[in-house]
């Protein structure tokens, strides 16, 4: 069994090094944080190093927050991108443009 998980962790993370500049990570989010974190937030965009992840509320931000930097490592082992920090934006919150 571990050998096929190698092996089907080896697939994903070269399909999302072909992925398009600035998708690696997007795409990434959901593996990273699991399904049960993806059905709530969402990976807005990937700029300059930083990947925004829409999430509910203030209190999503700070619980995501103290979590940030396994999902760093886990979005930098399958993406071809550095991602130097995640920055979590409250759905009510304003969202910059990219």
């Amino acid at each position: 069994m571990e050998r096929a998980t190698a092996t089907l962790e080896k697939i994903v993370a070269a399909s999302l090094r072909r992925a398009p500049a600035g998708e690696g990570p997007v795409l990434a989010w959901p593996l990273a944080c699991g399904s049960t974190v993806a059905q709530r937030t969402r990976a807005l965009d990937f700029a300059q190093g930083i990947l925004r992840v829409q999430v509910p509320d203030e209190g999503w931000c700070k619980e995501l927050r103290a979590l940030a930097s396994q999902y760093l490592a886990l979005i930098n082992r399958y993406s071809g991108e550095s991602v130097k920090r995640i920055e979590f934006v409250a759905s009510g919150a304003k969202v910059r443009d990219k």
